[in-house]
């Protein structure tokens, strides 16, 4: 009886690794591809939905809750140009100069970081706008690796006045509402031409935790918000 050789089982192992590298590697070059083709549709074609629209829905039928989705989508000239400037001063405010990474906010998070102190995120509205178009709310490093390489894509393809309508359409504003309308019906039973600097600044800061804050609760943050905007001029 012939013995097997155990030197043949490494050259096995060898190409299904490879195999399975391969494949890996097609899949993702092809869900980026993917991605990109969205986005420069996204150029002339509003999102009906994102990832993080699909996740809310999914995360109420798994818990059993019931759940409304509030998400109409309007053209930005139907948005108040002070909703528009309180947003980009709370969550962006070097939205216009840089091209969709901030990296001072970036030095400044990482110095927070190591000093322990971490108080604010550096990600611009191009970030948050890919992340929810396509990632979610989750964590990763893959998600981020992959949300670098798109960020680019979206400022060459979409141009800042679509990212800044398309971020403010579909941005979470709390429990099921989803963009500007949406949000300035819901809280302030208005249309969103109709708000004012102080309601603006009001919705502008619960952005950055909307199924926890509420704008009538925002006093501090809210102030924060109209002194940066009378700054940069608004």
């Amino acid at each position: 009886m012939t013995a097997l050789n155990p030197h043949t089982k490494t050259p096995l192992r060898t190409d299904l690794l490879r195999s399975f590298i391969r494949s890996l590697v097609i899949l993702v070059v092809l869900l980026w591809s993917l991605a990109t083709l969205i986005l420069v549709a996204a150029r002339w074609i509003d999102p009906p939905t994102t990832v993080v629209h699909m996740q809310r829905r999914l995360q109420a039928w798994i818990h059993h809750r019931p759940y409304r989705e509030r998400y109409k989508f309007i053209p930005l000239s139907q948005i108040s140009p002070d909703l528009q400037h309180a947003v980009v001063a709370a969550e962006d405010s070097h939205f216009y100069q840089h091209h969709g990474f901030d990296w001072h906010e970036i030095q400044i998070a990482a110095q927070d970081d190591l000093e322990g102190e971490r108080t604010r995120g550096a990600s611009t509205i191009t970030q948050q706008l890919v992340k929810n178009l396509f990632f979610g709310t989750g964590r990763s490093i893959l998600r981020k690796g992959a949300e670098i390489t798109l960020v680019p894509v979206a400022e060459l393809v979409l141009g800042k006045q679509r990212i800044l309508e398309i971020y403010l359409n579909v941005v979470e504003w709390g429990p099921g509402i989803y963009g500007a309308d949406s949000a300035c019906r819901y809280y302030d039973e208005t249309a969103a031409r109709n708000i004012g600097r102080e309601q603006a600044a009001r919705l502008a800061a619960i952005l950055p935790a909307p199924l926890k804050r509420r704008p009538e609760r925002m006093n501090s943050y809210s102030a924060i918000i109209l002194q940066r905007m009378s700054q940069m001029g608004w």
